[in-house]
């Protein structure tokens, strides 16, 4: 069942197809989408994107904050800030081409045009690594001839490769004649999952027409698997053209307004990455990132002016009811301290402690220790029972000094704010290894292009992975690690894989040694060993 699939049938749907009611309780016709459209039945497939509520939300806070911001004349694809970004790969939070794969794509191909960010959407597809390279070398002025001279009007765009769906069906019906409806019969037959019959059958008709017009077996046989590198999953060329109009409206606000745009990514939760990466990106743009606060945190992020405010949202275990109460309260009047904060909005203990633990109490105490705090909720908590006992439930606990108490660990203070939020807000987690780091020889994210050719030594944390298989059929993995100063694109082979997958995790940082490796400008690491950092 498609999640947005939508039938549109002349009369009542139950007289031109069989109906069914879905597990979700939602009635659906008991057709896949390949039977939908033999029935000759109208289908649509609907689908969100998260990109455009980023796009919209970073727009509106521009406007809260007095810019302003004209989307009807905004031609962001026009901008060299935002065409620089895209030639780099900066483009982490940017919609489609914001993954490890497209990003270092866009960094090979050093253009940051529209033009080639349409070819880039589409071509970025798990068949087409070869092609990617062939694609690579001729951007960068390889020469090379179009496969047969019939194909030449159809891929010189696309520097002789097929690149688009559509292109697909031309190719099919400029060198073996098939028709309009043939050619895309075959672009469809490609994504079945049961397909090879009917492959079979549209090859030797390809190839017999293909024969006709006195095109070699070679070339014939090249064709065909350029073709079969749409084999499913694949774009047609408007398709990309909307993905990538969609990218540099995201990649413009990143390159303008990245506060407001990286505030934006995180409080609609969707993307490539985590909340933790995307905080990592921001500080790497020069944001400051501010912790929760009650006084002054949105329940979603926000940005203005070079700073970024956690949201309520990012703090675990805090209900959304207790955030709406921490809002509602506030816009009456600030908190004047922290016994003021739980008298008025009245927490669960567990949640008055993550509060306290991501630092959300540093506007009414700026230069308290957590340990006072919690030593308030204590006491709070015994004077409210005994408060129960006496039937004086919402009485406000008289105001006290706390004793005299050991001043808390730093590095303490650090693990328990990243327990509760998934990330620091004034620094990156790697600092809790230092220690464990020291007299590693470690070799820094930034400097990683120095050592291109040689083994080297790293500590990274891991952020996000794809497994992929190789043409025999093993596993292996890409996989982004990121230190303090900057990420580290890994590729871990089927031995690597077979030895070191089960034992990586998203939650800790690990010393990796391998090969630094270089492809058109693009630093990337073969890794070798794996290991654990030290506890924290």
């Amino acid at each position: 069942m498609h999640v947005g699939g939508v039938v549109i049938t002349p009369g009542p749907i139950n007289r031109h197809a069989p109906l069914e009611i879905a597990p979700k309780g939602v009635p659906i016709i008991q057709w896949e989408k390949e039977g939908a459209e033999e029935a000759g039945l109208v289908k649509i497939d609907l689908l969100g994107n998260r990109s455009l509520a980023v796009i919209r939300d970073a727009v509106a806070d521009l406007r809260a904050g007095g810019h302003a911001f004209d989307e009807a004349t905004w031609q962001p694809e026009d901008d060299p800030a935002t065409q620089g970004l895209v030639s780099r790969g900066l483009t982490m939070g940017c919609f489609y081409i914001e993954s490890p794969a497209t990003r270092l794509l866009q960094e090979k191909a050093g253009r940051g045009d529209y033009e080639h960010l349409v070819i880039h959407s589409s071509i970025i597809r798990p068949a087409a690594n070869d092609y990617i390279q062939e694609y690579l070398h001729r951007l960068h002025g390889a020469p090379w001839q179009h496969i047969h001279p019939l194909l030449a009007p159809i891929l010189e765009e696309t520097y002789g490769i097929m690149v688009y769906q559509e292109q697909v069906s031309q190719a099919a019906g400029a060198l073996a004649g098939f028709s309009h409806a043939e050619g895309d019969r075959l672009r469809k037959v490609m994504t079945w999952k049961d397909k090879g019959r009917a492959l079979g059958d549209y090859r030797e008709k390809f190839v017999a027409g293909a024969l006709a017009r006195r095109v070699s077996h070679a070339c014939i046989d090249e064709v065909w698997s350029m073709m079969m590198s749409f084999a499913g999953y694949s774009f047609c060329k408007p398709h990309s053209a909307s993905y990538a109009r969609v990218s540099f409206q995201a990649a413009y606000l990143k390159a303008h307004y990245p506060a407001e745009f990286m505030a934006a990514v995180i409080s609609n939760q969707g993307g490539f990455y985590s909340a933790f990466a995307y905080v990592s990106e921001a500080r790497r743009l020069g944001l400051t990132v501010l912790p929760p606060c009650v006084n002054r945190s949105r329940v979603r992020w926000s940005g203005r002016n070079g700073r970024m405010r956690v949201g309520l949202m990012a703090v675990k275990g805090l209900g959304r009811e207790t955030m709406g109460k921490v809002i509602a309260e506030r816009e009456r009047r600030p908190y004047a301290d922290f016994d003021d904060f739980l008298h008025r909005v009245r927490p669960d203990e567990d949640e008055a402690r993550a509060l306290i633990h991501a630092g959300a109490f540093g506007g009414p105490h700026p230069n308290t220790d957590p340990a006072e705090l919690l030593w308030r909720l204590a006491r709070g908590r015994r004077l409210r029972e005994e408060a129960a006992r006496e039937q004086d439930l919402f009485a406000a606990p008289p105001p006290a000094s706390a004793p005299p108490l050991p001043p808390g660990d730093q590095l303490e203070r650090l693990r328990c704010q990243y327990a509760v939020l998934g990330f620091l807000p004034g620094c990156h987690p790697m600092v809790l290894f230092a220690e464990s780091l020291r007299g590693k020889k470690i070799i820094k994210a930034r400097d990683l292009a120095r050592h291109v050719g040689r083994r080297v030594r790293l500590a990274g944390w891991l952020i996000t992975g794809k497994t992929v298989w190789t043409k025999t059929d093993d596993p292996m993995q890409f996989l982004s690690f990121e230190d303090e100063t900057g990420l580290v694109e890994t590729t871990f082979f089927p031995t690597a894989y077979r030895r070191f997958a089960m034992m990586l995790d998203w939650s800790r940082p690990y010393l990796l040694e391998g090969l630094v490796e270089e492809n058109f400008g693009a630093v990337t690491v073969s890794v070798e060993q794996v290991a654990k950092v030290g506890g924290r």
